[in-house]
């Protein structure tokens, strides 16, 4: 068994958490900034209230200069990209730091939250057409540019990064829908200000086809990703950009779309298949995309508005029993999924594919980056329910001292307005396919996710509006290319754990692989998981401990990170090295 533990220093005038306790340290002192063999497992409350009370007080002072920074740099354009369409109400951004400017006097003031309609028909996705005649083979052009959109009436239109050209239709990317076995070869087109890559969430790709964020495409640049599918990678996956510093952006911006692999055996092919692309977005008054302020970088950034493929609270008129694909796209937004009458859905699938069987549930977290396959049914007679996010509390950080420095849990929020129609129903095979257990580990792996707050830098920030001593970190340490968190040899199965010593939820994202997880701990109390399932995102509680086994194929360098997104630009990710 082997684990990895870096050590660092934390400086005068910086709260560390994610230790044994928060610390307010001197310059000489030296603090373990690692994983330990055999690390405690506790809550630490005083650590909590250490953090909560640290952010109350230490950040409400650098909040009003930092909220305006968030809001600057509308109308700077990049070097040598003055005369692209779209560009003239874009910020001057690329993943390189950026030079301090000016703040802006005050944030945009945002769009009330019934501002964009509401009741379409939910739209059908945009496909992405094939342009190869192979059998096989899968080509075709992805272009990411700024796109014009008429949203608020009496604003100017709303200046979307997307991929494709065409304002009408879901803003979200096109689906690319294959098949195991295919060969993909996609063609991308840099036509934004600032370098971007495309990251196939959850596929099983070649590290140098992944996207990663040493692998940049320059604006105005191309390149080629070209993978095979193999056997057994059928699931429901997604991709968007990964630049380092610069995906939170890109993302909330509209770069974002979904991935289908198809299996020649799937039991449930003849279903008629519905799919629901969720996203937020963040509009201010005048129609622009709102930039982050502090509590976005802080908290993670939910819009006001939450769309399904692409629009504000669509009808589905539900025929007979249908096949649901969901994608939670969102930046930092969780769903936790139901129909308001708490009727019955059943549960059929994860990132990765189908399970071995069904679960009826009534409710269904999604962690930003999750994915999940559904069946929801008919029933025997006409009826009516609204798709929503249930009310969900991840402990997101306060400015002030209420509630010991958290923020109340996210409301519920409408996502569809459902009409079921009466059917006779569809027999759901009792079991769906093999779930293969990945074998005894070899080795095994430490991931903690902890904070570091500098109230002295909290003071400062850079032209995002990235508060500068704010450090979302793994093992100890923000993100730098190509060092080495964690290094697994080729083939291994390993057990890793995901320990999250911070007081609010993150996702944890492991790229090229599926893995499955064993079991959960929190509060002293083991739960093993109640069924096997192929994932790539796991969600992991606040002071919880989560235990997957997981295995690489290939050699070389593979993120793995906290999937809200602001946290991953934050420093949250980090390197494994496959030898």
């Amino acid at each position: 068994m082997s684990s990895d533990t870096p050590a660092g220093r934390v400086p005068a005038g910086v709260f560390r958490f994610g230790a044994a306790r928060a610390s307010f340290a001197s310059s000489a002192q030296r603090v373990p900034a690692g994983v330990s063999s055999k690390p405690p497992f506790r809550r630490h409350r005083n650590r909590s209230m250490l953090r909560r009370h640290f952010l109350s007080s230490a950040l409400a002072a650098a909040a009003a200069s930092l909220f305006a920074r968030g809001a600057l740099a509308a109308g700077h354009a990049m070097d040598g990209m003055q005369g692209m369409d779209g560009m003239d109400d874009m910020p001057d951004m690329s993943p390189a730091p950026a030079r301090a400017r000016h703040a802006k006097p005050t944030a945009p003031a945002l769009a009330a939250a019934d501002a964009l309609p509401a009741g379409a028909p939910l739209a059908a996705l945009r496909v992405l057409a094939n342009e190869s005649r192979e059998p096989g083979m899968f080509r075709a052009t992805l272009v990411a540019q700024p796109v014009r959109r008429a949203l608020l009436p009496g604003a100017a239109p709303t200046v979307f990064w997307q991929f494709g050209a065409g304002a009408q239709g879901p803003a979200v990317g096109p689906l690319i829908d294959v098949r195991e076995g295919d060969t993909v070869e996609i063609r991308f087109v840099n036509r934004l200000p600032q370098p971007s890559t495309i990251h196939w969430h959850g596929l099983p790709v070649p590290p140098d086809q992944d996207g990663n964020p040493s692998d940049l495409v320059a604006p105005g640049a191309t390149r080629v990703y070209r993978f095979t599918l193999p056997k057994g990678s059928a699931g429901t996956y997604w991709y968007h950009p990964h630049p380092h510093m610069a995906t939170a952006e890109q993302v909330f911006r509209g770069l974002a779309g979904p991935f289908v692999v198809r299996a020649a055996d799937d039991p449930l092919a003849g279903w008629p298949e519905r799919h629901l692309f969720v996203s937020d977005l963040k509009l201010a008054r005048d129609g622009t995309i709102a930039p982050n302020d502090m509590m976005d970088w802080m908290n993670g950034r939910q819009g006001q508005f939450v769309l399904v493929n692409g629009a504000r609270r669509p009808r589905i008129a539900l025929t007979g029993d249908e096949r649901w694909r969901v994608w939670n796209a969102c930046s930092a937004r969780y769903l936790r999924i139901a129909f308001d009458d708490g009727r019955a859905f059943a549960h059929i699938g994860t990132d990765g594919g189908l399970f071995e069987a069904p679960r009826d549930v009534t409710s269904l977290l999604l962690a930003p980056g999750e994915r999940a396959e559904i069946v929801a049914r008919a029933g025997d007679r006409a009826s009516r329910a609204v798709l929503t996010a249930l009310e969900y509390d991840r402990g997101k950080m306060a400015m002030s001292d209420a509630a010991h420095g958290s923020l109340p849990p996210d409301p519920a929020m409408p996502l569809a307005d459902v009409a079921f129609e009466s059917a006779a129903p569809r027999a759901l095979p009792d079991r769906l396919r093999a779930v293969p257990a990945l074998g005894e580990p070899v080795a095994h792996k430490e991931v903690a996710f902890g904070e570091q707050m500098d109230r002295n830098a909290m003071m400062r920030a850079d032209a995002r509006g990235r508060p500068a001593g704010m450090r979302f970190m793994v093992n100890g340490a923000t993100f730098e290319p190509h060092r080495a968190t964690l290094t697994s040899r080729r083939g291994d199965v390993e057990s890793w754990t995901i320990r999250n010593e911070t007081d609010m939820d993150h996702p944890f994202h492991l790229h090229g692989t599926q893995f499955q997880v064993v079991e959960r701990e929190i509060g002293g109390k083991t739960t093993p998981e109640p069924y096997r399932a192929w994932r790539d995102t796991v969600n992991v509680r606040k002071g919880e401990r989560v235990r997957i086994l997981t295995t690489q194929t290939e050699r070389g360098e593979r993120m793995f990170h906290c999937h809200i997104l602001e946290h991953e630009d934050l420093g949250m990710m980090g390197t494994l090295k496959v030898v």
